[in-house]
């Protein structure tokens, strides 16, 4: 299995990182996982930039300091801090139709196990009005984590978010995002790993320990 470590210098070239994983699988038939800190960002989904008041959502975030962006995979806004973690594993697949629930189902029970080896005891679901809702989140003291996935042809990309620190900044940002988009949202909803008892310094090792699983790891770093 291929692990890839680090960001790259831009955000562009940090989306072709993960983008050159999911030709690594197609072409390979072999794996990957990536586990890695953006860096601070509000990051808006498709459904969002529908909305009528997308554009009065990133000028909100912009003000909280957030620079605004769109990305491919997940529902609603989320707020990422330097110390937010983005995970991934890419997999090689041969039909787009199938294998979806298990993918969604191995993430979070991996992320559970991971949030178990540092100290949280976190259960799958999220409580209501949190970020970027969905039916593949895990919560401990708040929702800590919302998982995502994107099949194309060849790969599927399973991923998500996972809150470490920085609870109420998150929360803060996020409570002036919703309410522009219109859609409603609680800002005692967002937990974090520091909040929930967990090692933060320990959440990076062992989110990528538990995705990589039994496989033996070929680690690389983002140029």
């Amino acid at each position: 299995m291929r692990v890839l470590r680090g960001r790259a210098d831009t955000r562009e070239a940090d989306h072709e990182a993960t983008r050159d994983l999911l030709d690594f699988a197609r072409e390979t038939g072999e794996s990957a996982v990536r586990v890695w800190a953006p860096g601070r960002v509000v990051a808006f989904g498709r459904r969002d930039a529908n909305e009528d008041g997308y554009e009065d959502a990133r000028e909100a975030a912009r003000e909280h300091g957030f620079p605004a962006v769109e990305r491919q995979v997940g529902g609603r806004a989320v707020a990422y801090t330097d110390t937010t973690l983005a995970f991934a594993r890419i997999e090689p697949i041969g039909d787009v139709r199938s294998g979806l629930s298990a993918r969604y189902d191995a993430m979070v029970a991996d992320v559970l196990d991971a949030l178990e080896t540092v100290g949280v005891d976190a259960r799958e679901g999220e409580p209501a009005d949190s970020f970027c809702p969905g039916d593949h989140s895990v919560q401990a003291d708040g929702k800590l984590a919302g998982v995502a996935q994107r099949v194309t042809k060849g790969a599927a990309l399973t991923s998500g978010v996972l809150v470490v620190d920085d609870r109420e900044e998150i929360a803060s940002v996020l409570a002036d995002v919703y309410p522009a988009l219109g859609v409603d949202f609680d800002p005692d909803s967002v937990g974090s790993v520091a909040d929930s008892g967990g090692d933060p310094e320990r959440v990076r090792e062992a989110v990528e320990d538990a995705l990589v699983g039994g496989s033996v790891p070929t680690v690389e770093r983002v140029p």
